[in-house]
């Protein structure tokens, strides 16, 4: 038994294509069903619903054979014990660094401040401004980060970007871009060993169906 582990959402709408491209079609809807085990087409693969944010742990300790991640969730988990032989090119966005529309970021760089900084990402966001020899004082949390300057929380906002309408209905703007995001093929290094000739397949054929754009 194959077991692949998805999170909710775009990243399970946007994986759909690609498991049909491997024969596996779920036999009921996640977004419907309170089933966190779901049924496929295939008796010998089943899908697991999990946070997006666990499935790299779900995969790495074996209760998953693959799983489907985003690069801010594998940078932030460390990808320790994972093969990752795709990029599938889905669910894609930008993690960047946002502020209000009135705050001048550059000038704060520029006079050594020491900015307060909300975001989920705490490594991602560590790392990017220690790159920039800056000194900030990191908020962790887990959800509306955009409101963290408009309170007085933080000065500025490390979050994934897509299309830039919440930061704009919210009155902030992206001002630096720290990386592209997209979604992982992400695989159990032991179990790819042991069950190479069931998942060598599946790669294969998500990997004949990503998209090229």
């Amino acid at each position: 038994m194959i077991t692949i582990a998805l999170s909710k959402g775009r990243i399970f709408e946007e994986t759909t294509p690609l498991l049909a491209a491997a024969g596996i079609q779920s036999l009921e809807d996640p977004e419907s069903s309170r089933k966190l085990i779901l049924p496929t087409n295939r008796d010998d693969v089943r899908l697991v619903i999990v946070r997006a944010t666990d499935v790299p742990t779900y995969v790495q300790y074996g209760a998953a054979d693959i799983g489907i991640a985003g690069k801010d969730v594998l940078d932030e988990h460390g990808g320790e014990g994972l093969y990752q032989p795709l990029d599938l090119n889905i669910a894609r966005c930008k993690m960047m660094v946002a502020v209000r529309e009135d705050f001048d970021y550059e000038a704060s760089i520029r006079q050594g401040a020491r900015l307060k900084v909300v975001t989920k990402y705490v490594k991602t966001a560590r790392e990017h401004f220690a790159a920039k020899g800056m000194h900030v004082d990191l908020i962790k949390l887990y959800g509306s980060m955009e409101l963290g300057p408009l309170v007085g929380l933080a000065d500025a906002i490390v979050d994934l970007v897509s299309t830039g309408g919440t930061l704009r209905a919210n009155k902030l703007k992206a001002v630096e871009e720290i990386g592209a995001i997209s979604s992982r093929l992400v695989v159990n290094q032991a179990s790819y060993k042991v069950n190479r000739p069931l998942l060598q397949p599946i790669i294969d054929s998500f990997a004949g169906a990503i998209r090229k754009d």
